[in-house]
């Protein structure tokens, strides 16, 4: 079946697409298009497109199977680009024969066409919906096919060695178990260090999908909305000299280095017998509890902070007074010491996890996670003498969980639940 749809985003540009696939899509081309004769694959024609009530002046490129995006016979109109222009190009279409396509319809086909795996057109998505220059990076290693030929190739590891744990149990007579098992020990370890590799990257992943939380924090009046400001470089917060104003947190975010930081001010923590600045402090405290960084802005008593998290102790308003035993001294009135302060948000708030990352979406963490304990309940039962029996089913589920990074072992609920996300015409 033909499907269509609008490839570009609406509203008023210099150009819009209307695309087809599927077979037939070259015969619904030939009776809209000016061309007279053959259209030769992946050449770019120029001539008027008929959209029913009026023709359009544009370009027309046929890209024939397997050799399109989605592996099927592919159609493209590249018409002006008003939105009604489209929109009737598009209708024309339809009355042809096509019917509209579904949300990710051109990608899916694309997957099922084994053009792309699943997690490639996970890493399209994310490139697409990207907020910073390192969710574009890495969103395009995993398009790359990174995570894909990882999987793969810890799938590899794990069939070989299952064809032997498979043959100990299809002839014992042979006697070769001991040895049997101390390779398929060796492998599985291997696969074993692999594993916890690559789930060490989601943290960093999650840092570049989700933003690097930083809470702001500090006594009342120390200078946090005027430091968040200074950062943000536009006044997002309520500056003033009375204490208390921030009752509430307040966000922002900005990117360092290609990565968002999400910003947070939080209320100044002290005793307070007002019920909207306590609530304001329960707040703080929440923001704090659950950031990914603190910013502290050096007062007379440092409060407990949570161990697992870095802190970076700022010495704010430099300008008026200089403190001792800070990270950096900061003044958002004269600029002294900004750049310093971004350099160690991004050291200390991501740069320890900075690398190569391409573990992003919580679907391929759950995945690995189910690979690594099958795994290693497989080395404990190996360890223990069990029969290759029981190891080898542990094996089996290790090698499933790993297939759902390409997809080839992802139920047809998750594999529509992921093209759901695309917009209609990817």
């Amino acid at each position: 079946m033909v499907i269509s749809a609008i490839s570009t985003a609406q509203g008023r540009g210099g150009v819009a697409i209307v695309r087809m696939s599927g077979e037939g899509c070259l015969e619904i081309a030939k009776k809209m298009f000016s061309r007279k004769g053959e259209f030769v694959p992946n050449v770019m024609y120029a001539g008027n497109i008929d959209a029913g009530s009026f023709s359009d002046f544009g370009m027309c490129v046929y890209f024939r199977a397997p050799r399109s995006f989605t592996g099927e016979d592919t159609v493209e109109f590249h018409c002006h680009g008003g939105y009604e222009i489209a929109r009737a190009i598009l209708a024309r279409t339809l009355e042809l024969g096509a019917r509209l396509a579904e949300r990710g319809e051109f990608t899916k086909r694309a997957f099922l066409s084994g053009k792309l795996s699943l997690s490639a057109a996970e890493g399209m998505a994310d490139m697409i919906n990207a907020s910073s220059l390192a969710e574009v990076r890495a969103g395009a290693i995993l398009y790359g096919e990174r995570l894909t030929g990882e999987g793969r190739e810890l799938q590899a590891k794990i069939r070989s060695a299952l064809a032997g744990v498979e043959a100990d149990v299809d002839f014992p007579e042979e006697d070769l178990n001991a040895d049997s098992r101390t390779q398929t020990r060796g492998t599985m370890s291997e696969v074993e260090a692999s594993l916890r590799a690559l789930l060490k990257q989601y943290g960093a992943g999650r840092k570049i999908k989700n933003g690097v939380a930083v809470a702001i924090t500090g006594q009342p009046n120390a200078g946090k909305s005027t430091l968040l400001n200074a950062l943000l470089g536009f006044e997002r917060a309520i500056v003033s000299d009375v204490p208390g104003t921030t009752r509430d947190t307040v966000e922002g975010t900005v990117e360092i280095k290609g990565v968002l930081f999400r910003l947070i001010d939080t209320a100044g923590i002290r005793e307070s017998e007002d019920a909207i600045e306590r609530e304001g402090v329960r707040r703080a405290e929440q923001a704090i509890s659950s950031a990914d960084l603190i910013l502290y802005l050096k007062g007379e008593e440092r409060p407990a902070f949570p161990e697992h998290i870095p802190v970076i102790t700022v010495g704010a308003k430099c300008d008026i007074q200089r403190r001792t035993g800070c990270d950096v001294l900061v003044s958002a009135l004269t600029g002294e010491g900004m750049e310093q302060l971004r350099e160690l948000m991004y050291e200390r708030g991501f740069g320890a996890e900075s690398g190569e990352t391409f573990l992003l979406e919580e679907r391929h963490y759950e995945a690995a996670k189910r690979a690594l304990e099958a795994t290693q309940r497989a080395i404990r039962a190996i360890d223990e003498g069990l029969p290759p029996e029981l190891y080898a089913e542990d094996m089996r589920a290790a090698h499933t969980a790993l297939g759902e990074f390409s997809g080839e072992t992802a139920s047809d609920a998750v594999i529509d639940e992921i093209f759901s996300k695309f917009c209609v015409g990817k």
